[in-house]
């Protein structure tokens, strides 16, 4: 009888995607969604604040109290970071690198514990053509990332910016759409890089995507505002593309953008912004509250330019030290409670403007249905808004055009 593994994966859609690869590349064990039935735990880890190490380690201690007989595996980011002491405690049996994933059976198979991060150079070379319990499908087209921010280790734990090969992208789409896959969500580090050094770009990328038989709608994971090209501005009124930008700005204090060592200039942003508003998008950005020098003034600055902006969705969080980051020994250090407290005030901001923008719209909804729980089934449109649907038709997995609904707080809601 096989053994079995669990996949626990912690951070971005990268990760995600990361798994699946690992899933697909199991011959010798057997998948199971159940932690506390499993064998082998692979654990792929994220690293981007001290604050995910910290969910790591917590997540290993409760493994070790319900599960104790399992074999605890470490990969993904954290492996870089904590792989080494957690191997020397002896609270996991083996670590592994992202560029050794494919070897997972083998990998799984050691007897002895192990430390094999592999190299930060490694492109994958496999056709992920499943997404276990997923409706969507997450498409990894580039790793690593040449940006060098002042609060970010990603560039040291995953390398600088490199493509995916083009022909072996297009392929795993068009496998994936022939098993019913309809939306797809390009991720990567840093996404918008995709194609700078093999002299092609995002946006051809994304076109030749599009003529692919059964893709529907194809979404793109964070890309920076200098990535938006005018090449790229050519695609926005294609049907194809979600009307939902997610392009990370991470402050809109100019002095902030500048500790950060960030490349974004917030005119420029605003004007691109309002570009992309005037298109009928939805625009969601990341920004991190509490970063060192984030004194009230430049905060209440910040607030007044977040006000300005016609934002939809925010992924905000307050600063946590990264060590080995500039970051991590820049003064003055801003309380932990106050950024806490800034955050909240942007979430609300932008919860407040995300309830305006879907009360204005007055359009159909396309809409993916991913999921069925307490009485409702969940998905997301091309605003990348929540509805819930009650419904007496099974709709897991369906698109579904709705044009009556009520606007809530939280989400939207339809009876069909």
């Amino acid at each position: 009888m096989k053994k079995k593994v669990y996949f626990k994966t912690f951070g971005c859609r990268t990760n995600l995607y990361d798994s699946q690869v690992m899933m697909s590349s199991l011959n010798e064990y057997d998948i199971t969604e159940n932690e506390n039935e499993a064998d082998l735990i692979v654990i792929n880890s994220c690293t981007v604040t001290n604050g995910a190490d910290t969910h790591v380690r917590s997540y290993i201690s409760q493994v070790e109290k319900k599960n104790g007989d399992a074999k605890l595996f470490l990969t993904g980011c954290g492996a870089h970071t904590k792989g080494e002491s957690l191997l020397k405690e002896k609270r996991i049996h083996g670590v592994f690198g992202q560029s050794e994933k494919q070897k997972i059976d083998t990998l799984l198979a050691k007897e002895k514990p192990f430390y094999e991060l592999g190299d930060l150079n490694h492109i994958d070379d496999m056709v992920v053509d499943e997404f276990i319990g997923k409706s969507r499908a997450f498409i990894k087209i580039q790793e690593g990332c040449n940006f060098r921010c002042s609060y970010c280790i990603i560039p040291y734990v995953r390398g600088d910016a490199r493509s995916m090969d083009e022909g072996r992208i297009l392929e795993q789409i068009s496998r994936l759409a022939s098993n019913g896959f309809g939306e797809f969500i390009l991720t990567g580090t840093n996404v918008g890089s995709y194609g700078q050094e093999t002299k092609t770009s995002l946006a051809k990328l994304m076109k030749k995507m599009s003529q692919i038989r059964g893709v529907r709608r194809i979404r793109l994971g964070s890309v920076e505002p200098i990535q938006i090209s005018d090449e790229f501005k050519e695609i926005l009124d294609e049907p194809w593309m979600e009307k939902h930008m997610h392009i990370a700005l991470q402050h809109t204090s100019p002095k902030m953008l500048k500790l950060m060592n960030r490349r974004n200039v917030y005119k420029q942003d605003r004007e691109l912004f309002e570009f992309l508003a005037d298109k009928g998008y939805a625009i969601g950005t990341d920004f991190i509250t509490g970063h060192p020098g984030e004194s009230e003034e430049l905060w209440r600055e910040a607030m007044l330019n977040a006000a300005d902006l016609p934002l939809t969705h925010i992924h905000a969080f307050s600063y946590s030290k990264r060590d080995g980051t500039p970051s991590a020994t820049m003064k003055p250090e801003v309380n932990g409670r106050v950024a806490k407290e800034r955050l909240h005030e942007l979430q609300e901001l932008i919860d407040s403007k995300n309830f305006v923008f879907r009360k204005k719209f007055s359009d159909d909804l396309d809409v993916l249905i991913e999921s069925y729980k307490d009485g409702f089934y969940h998905g997301l449109d091309q605003h990348f808004n929540k509805i819930l649907v009650a419904s007496d038709e099974d709709l897991v997995g369906n698109w579904v055009n709705i044009n009556k609904y009520e606007v809530k707080k939280e989400f939207n809601y339809a009876r069909i």
